[in-house]
């Protein structure tokens, strides 16, 4: 394994990190408030560790899948760090943990907050807290193809460590035409929301950081009442519409939009995340009609929004769900465990794999009655590789599983078992709010410092996918390693 290449490539996450801080100094700056300098100690900080390795270590056009999985993830790592650094400096409710928990947070896009008073930060710190979204969104390692030169063989691998297998199945593109295909679609639809929310009334910095959390399905607001601030069905509309674009496959938004709009339509999982979301909303709003709310219209207004919220793990709130029905309160639970499409910025176990699980299921059943049967797994009319299945099955149970021990753990400290259960699971699948003490109007700042560390691994799990964490972090696959 060599560590000097692997800390080259991460440098070029950093300097990305940095630029970022930058543009939320220049903010701090021009409005003159108090997190100016916490944010340039930080700019120049980061810069420098980025700066370093580009000078020191030669260039490497070929790496090993095992280095490009250890350059995914120290990059991720590298990213939560040095960006908890403007949180760290800026002080106030800020301890060390309380800054990375918001920083890990905002970059694996999960929307979970340990602030109680989200508008007494400044715009400027604000704006680099929905940034962590933006960044962390489509993945930073895909940014950093996307804003440099062709590398080669080094471009393929990091391309493959970062994208899931079951999102690389669906694009079926080469590595750079996919990378400039995500990056695009991210781009164009964060352009489009900003120009939508600002149509509907919402001032031009609202606009962006609302549409950073919604496209990255992350969730940070900078009010204390997220959406429910607006009180405006039209801003829930744009947004509703949003987030369910941002939990497709971003390929198939792309054929839609070079004339293919069929594709989307002839897609298995993107029929089965549609009629299931329908389905959800229908039978939370007849929960509710009559219970919470007394109008139809109002029961479908927020039972919709609240689901689609939480089925693409964007995490935002117009309502407090902790005070549904618990029939309601299940229904959210199964969509925050299920989430969005693969190849998308949607957290979650990711419909793909229910869709997989399930037809898993059904081949065992007919194999049972037909041992002799060979029956394939078909998606979209192709037979799905035995090895990605299996790999799905196992993904949904460790998933399960980590949700569980973290529920566990989490009890032992005290915190009440449905929401050490809740907040595990909306950690894990980068959701945000869970249920009770976590919901959708409070926040994890009442949780454990040791706690709060449970649901930063939770996150970042969840983000990674688990397979990539526990990998990169066996000292076992450091030792050999052989180039692509």
């Amino acid at each position: 394994m060599r560590f000097h290449v692997v800390l080259r490539y991460v440098a070029f996450a950093l300097l990305l990190n940095s630029f970022f801080m930058g543009v939320a100094t220049t903010i701090s700056f021009f409005n003159n408030d108090s997190a100016a300098m916490p944010l340039l100690y930080s700019t120049l900080i980061t810069a420098l560790f980025g700066i370093f390795p580009l000078i020191y270590v030669p260039k490497s056009g070929n790496i090993s899948n095992k280095e490009g999985l250890l350059v995914v993830v120290i990059s991720w790592l590298s990213s939560c760090l040095v960006g908890s650094l403007p949180y760290l400096l800026w002080g106030g409710v800020f301890s060390f943990t309380n800054a990375w928990f918001e920083s890990v947070s905002g970059f694996t896009t999960t929307g979970s907050t340990i602030l109680v008073n989200i508008e007494a930060l400044p715009d400027s710190l604000l704006f680099w807290r929905a940034a962590t979204h933006w960044l962390g969104g489509v993945g930073i390692i895909i940014f950093v193809l996307s804003v440099l030169p062709f590398m080669g063989i080094a471009e393929l691998v990091l391309f493959r460590s970062e994208v899931s297998s079951l999102a690389q199945e669906s694009f079926r593109q080469r590595a750079r035409n996919a990378v400039r295909i995500l990056a695009g679609v991210y781009l164009g639809l964060t352009i489009l929301e900003v120009i939508a929310l600002k149509l509907c009334g919402m001032n031009l910095f609202d606009s962006i950081i609302h549409s950073f959390a919604t496209i990255a399905t992350g969730g940070f607001s900078n009010k204390n009442s997220s959406i429910a601030h607006y009180n405006s069905p039209v801003v829930e509309i744009v947004i509703m519409i949003f987030m369910i674009l941002s939990g497709l496959h971003f390929g198939l938004l792309f054929t839609a939009v070079t004339g293919n709009i069929k594709n989307i339509f002839n897609s298995t999982i993107t029929r089965f995340y549609i009629i299931s979301m329908l389905v959800g909303i229908i039978i939370t709003s007849l929960n509710l009609y009559g219970t919470n709310y007394d109008s139809w219209i109002d029961s479908l207004r927020f039972s919709s929004f609240q689901l689609l919220s939480l089925g693409t793990s964007t995490g935002f709130a117009t309502a407090d769900s902790s005070v549904w029905p618990a029939f309601t309160q299940l229904i959210l639970i199964f969509f925050t465990f299920q989430c969005a499409c693969s190849g998308s910025t949607s957290g979650g176990i990711k419909a793909d794999r229910i869709v997989v699980l399930f037809k898993s299921f059904i081949r065992h059943l007919k194999q049972l009655m037909h041992p002799n049967a060979v029956i394939p797994i078909r998606i979209e009319g192709r037979a799905v590789d035995d090895k990605i299945a299996s790999r799905a099955v196992s993904f949904v149970i460790f998933y399960i599983a980590i949700v569980f021990i973290s529920t566990l753990l989490l009890s032992l400290l005290g915190i009440d078992s449905y929401s050490a259960f809740t907040g595990s699971a909306a950690t894990m699948g980068n959701v945000g709010p869970g249920f009770g003490s976590v919901g959708s109007v409070g926040n994890y700042s009442q949780i454990p410092q040791l706690g709060k560390w449970i649901f930063s691994a939770d996150m970042l799990l969840g983000r990674l996918e688990i397979y990539a964490l526990f990998i990169a972090l066996t000292p076992a696959q450091w030792k050999k390693s052989v180039s692509y």
